[in-house]
């Protein structure tokens, strides 16, 4: 069917991004396949993710149907626009329906966007991914897409103000070959091969990201590994 609505969206997120003045690095988006479905299985650290995940499989002219929280379809400005785009809501105390409308969207031939983690790093490292992706691409049979954003978080994440301004931000951008899933594999066995590759993909971000804190106010956005001052993990909220 036509797309009417995701099409001008993506134009104008393009246009947002050059007033930005964001700085992209994007490799791999040779491993989004062309067609046929796929989950493609993201790092989650700031709010804009879903965005820049979609974007990286532009080149191939793929457009992403991302699940995200009911909420944001009951918002009078984003819902409309997340229903034209057929995402697909998650009701958490329907999550079978959600799961559901999911493998036929799979099953039609979609790339479906999932982040396991399920809510925003705040350490900005992976939390445990849970398994709703891995058992998604079991039971129809299509490969997982695993994709690392760096630099997202500078933007716009949990527990900081929006930084919307032209600050030439780079956004390091890794996407991986996809992986086959094997039905019969636990699926908790899977998300934990599936997080492997997504934390290669994101140190390989993190090294080629070129920007460094411009001061000691500025490191909040380094997890405590890497010098800086994101909350570790076992404190993160």
């Amino acid at each position: 069917m036509p797309e009417f609505v995701y099409p001008p969206v993506v134009a104008a997120a393009r246009t947002m991004f050059k007033a930005l003045d964001l700085r992209f690095d994007i490799a791999g988006s040779e491993h989004v396949p062309r067609t046929g479905g796929a989950v493609l299985v993201s790092n989650h650290i700031g709010y804009l993710d879903f965005v820049f995940a979609g974007f990286a499989a532009r080149p191939a002219r793929r457009l992403v149907r991302f699940m995200a929280k009911e909420s944001v379809f009951k918002h009078r400005v984003s819902g409309p626009l997340m229903r034209a785009m057929k995402h697909i809501p998650v009701d958490r105390a329907q999550g079978e329906a959600s799961f559901r409308h999911a493998l036929t969207a799979l099953r039609d031939g979609e790339i479906v966007g999932v982040f396991p983690e399920a809510t925003i790093s705040q350490s900005f490292t992976l939390k445990k991914f849970k398994s709703g992706a891995a058992r998604m691409a079991q039971q129809t049979g299509v490969p997982i897409l695993p994709v690392a954003l760096w630099g997202t978080q500078r933007l716009w994440t949990k527990g900081r103000k929006r930084d919307l301004g032209r600050n030439h931000f780079p956004i390091t951008i890794r996407i991986g070959s996809p992986m086959a899933v094997d039905p019969d594999e636990p699926a908790a066995a899977v998300s934990d091969r599936v997080r492997d590759r997504v934390q290669e993909l994101l140190e390989s971000a993190q090294s080629a990201y070129p920007a460094t804190p411009r001061n000691a106010e500025d490191t909040w956005w380094l997890p405590a590994h890497l010098g800086g001052t994101a909350p570790p993990p076992a404190h993160a909220v």
